[in-house]
């Protein structure tokens, strides 16, 4: 496999060539004297390399730097989310308290008439009750819409996924603290139902669970507002509930009071994003169950003469280790040839002297060379 542009065994340690002599790299060395002598082995007894360690003395970056491309962190990301929403939603209240007579419905309060209308326009759920009907408000109608579904992409991946991740963390967290507990308990678990040891995440299934008592819980909530507030009964508060967490809106039912229409202002834009959600999560648990049908399938079928062909990346009549590796991940749909050509010409530009092997010395020079270019640069 030494031979391999990629996955490449590990050779035995090599001399370093001068390249590292006139340089000061101040890196920790791995093993300081009096560790060495504390623990020299016995006098017969031989020592081995392991074949999974490094090739090489492993060693830290030189100068470590925070990487520029990185993430913005996410409370930020709710913080900003917020201040575009509170932005939007104030643009389309000033507007809509300035222009009221364009406006057709039934009226209650003009802060929460303009409040109200803009977050049942901002949710797509569209009751009727307050319409435009002037070519102007029309226009802001069309354009407060548009904008608004990318307000609700942001808030459905930053501010919900903040919270849901931030609950699965905690939970996350909590099976860390009682680990010690649970290794005492072979037997079974309630965790191994909700944490999926292997990817260290909630199970998909559990999310989809949760995601989904959320929904039933927004539903129940409006029901028994609608009920008790509205003067609707049961199964006009049921019908209204979901039509509205569903962003369905027939206009057939709606709010109509002044405190009703408060706490839809609230309830519409909570339910309808933890809905959304919960839709996501059953798209991600159908794909997720059809990755493992087809990766259990790709692991137990038996290889055939052609897939021998198709996975002699080297040509030479035989199939090597990372060859069938990279094949079965092709298999399952886990990396594709354009995947394989960019970590190649990663690979490349490591290997400027096309040994077919990335060594210690190639690693300093590929930095140095990116540390010249950035000081011409600056």
């Amino acid at each position: 496999m030494e031979d391999e542009p990629f996955l490449a065994s590990q050779t035995a340690p090599q001399q370093l060539p001068p390249i590292i002599e006139h340089h000061d790299f101040s890196f920790p060395l791995l093993q300081d004297p009096e560790s060495a002598a504390a623990d020299a082995p016995a006098p017969n007894r031989s020592l081995h390399r392991c074949k999974t360690a490094p090739a090489l003395s492993v060693v830290r970056d030189l100068n470590p730097k925070p990487s520029s491309s990185s993430q913005p962190d996410s409370a930020s990301l709710v913080k900003q989310a917020f201040v575009l929403l509170l932005i939007y939603l104030s643009l389309g209240v000033l507007i809509y308290t300035f222009n009221t007579d364009h406006f057709s419905g039934v009226e209650t309060h003009p802060l929460v008439d303009a409040l109200y209308f803009c977050i049942v326009t901002m949710c797509t759920i569209g009751y009727g009750d307050i319409a435009p009907r002037t070519p102007s408000t029309k226009l802001f109608a069309c354009l407060f819409v548009l904008v608004g579904f990318g307000f609700i992409d942001i808030l459905l991946s930053g501010v919900v996924n903040y919270v849901l991740d931030l609950q699965e963390n905690m939970i996350l967290n909590g099976m860390h603290m009682d680990q010690h507990h649970h290794n005492h308990h072979q037997g079974f678990s309630a965790w191994d139902f909700i944490i999926d040891v292997a990817k260290g995440r909630m199970r998909i299934r559990l999310k989809v669970g949760l995601a989904l008592g959320v929904v039933v819980l927004c539903i129940g909530v409006g029901a028994l507002f609608l009920r008790f507030a509205e003067d609707l009964d049961w199964i006009d508060s049921v019908y209204l509930s979901v039509m509205s967490v569903t962003t369905v809106g027939y206009g057939d039912r709606a709010f109509k009071t002044l405190n009703g229409r408060i706490f839809a202002v609230v309830w519409l834009l909570l339910s309808t994003l933890a809905v959304a959600r919960a839709f996501l999560y059953l798209a991600e648990a159908r794909v997720d169950k059809r990755h493992r049908r087809i990766a259990k399938w790709v692991l137990h079928r038996d290889i055939t003469v052609e897939d021998l062909i198709a996975a002699d990346i080297n040509n030479n009549g035989f199939i090597s280790k990372s060859e069938y590796v990279i094949y079965k991940l092709k298999e399952m749909g886990r990396i594709g040839e354009k995947d394989i050509l960019e970590i190649c010409n990663q690979f490349c530009r490591l290997d400027p002297n096309n040994s077919g092997k990335i060594t210690l010395p190639d690693l300093l020079q590929n930095r140095l060379q990116c540390q010249k270019v950035g000081n011409s640069i600056l």
